[in-house]
């Protein structure tokens, strides 16, 4: 099924025990596609600030698989997931290079991609992301927020979206949250499952000295969920490798969409 707003056109594909839904920007020919995996709980919308601040660049976003009735089994491991996202780019007709982002637990969907197909990513942006489960740990109470546990059924998404998740200018202000409230779509149960499952056991520290692609690490300095010192770690471990801090928190892609767009084109445009 697609569908069309402006400016991404939005596909929902049909995969085995679950659906992908991304947003598709043809763009300009000349520029590698920049392909976005997005977070836990994130659907595309909330990006549109960062989106509206890229070049015309060819672009794809993708959400967190979508899971309906009950989990898939086996459920999904972010290895199977990355070759299926490879299969659809190529459906889509992007079957040259690519430039690779992840945001949050879509870091780790980036860095599985990286891993599996370095000939197909050119260059790989990790944002407000960690090596996994081998991380060092956030704060509890950002934590708690993010899985909306101690929340009404279903309220996951107004967790994540919480001044204690995003931190940094949110919760400094944290009537801001309610700026993006009115884009964002919580997932459901059985897809909120399925993405911690995903996860589970899952950490890049044996290989991260393995990725050859140029890196740029985004972090923010006051982020409650991944803190600093994971984006060192990323930074440290992956030989091309260049750490850019921002005075934020886990949400400076929603606070500071203009800043992190300049950051991130700058890195992908540079020789």
């Amino acid at each position: 099924m697609t569908t069309s707003r402006h400016p991404l056109q939005i596909h929902v594909l049909a995969r085995p025990g679950y659906a992908l839904r991304l947003g598709l920007r043809r763009g300009r020919a000349g520029n590698p596609p920049l392909v976005i995996f997005n977070g836990l709980g994130a659907n595309l919308e909330l990006l549109d600030g960062f989106v509206a601040a890229l070049d015309e660049r060819p672009l794809v976003v993708i959400d967190a698989p979508i899971v309906e009735a009950a989990l898939p089994f086996p459920p999904y491991r972010f290895s199977n997931l990355v070759r299926e996202v490879d299969t659809v780019l190529i459906e889509l007709g992007f079957a040259e290079p690519i430039d690779v982002m992840g945001i949050s637990w879509g870091g780790f969907v980036a860095q599985q991609f990286a891993l599996q197909y370095p000939n197909r990513c050119r260059r790989l942006v990790l944002a407000a992301s960690s090596p996994g489960v081998l991380m060092v740990p956030g704060r509890p109470t950002a934590l708690i927020a993010m899985l909306g546990l101690g929340m009404l059924p279903g309220s996951l998404g107004r967790g994540f979206m919480s001044a204690r998740v995003l931190g940094g200018a949110f919760l400094r202000e944290p009537e801001r949250v309610t700026e993006h409230l009115g884009r964002l779509a919580p997932s459901g149960t059985w897809t909120q499952i399925a993405q911690l499952l995903a996860l589970w056991g899952w950490s890049s520290l044996p290989w991260l000295s393995h990725l050859r692609q140029p890196t740029l690490v985004l972090a923010g300095s006051e982020d409650p969920v991944a803190p600093l010192a994971n984006a060192y770690l990323l930074a440290n471990l992956i030989p091309d490798a260049t750490l850019t801090v921002l005075e934020d928190g886990h949400g400076f892609l929603l606070a500071r969409p203009l800043q992190t767009a300049t950051c991130t084109l700058g890195f992908l445009t540079r020789p």
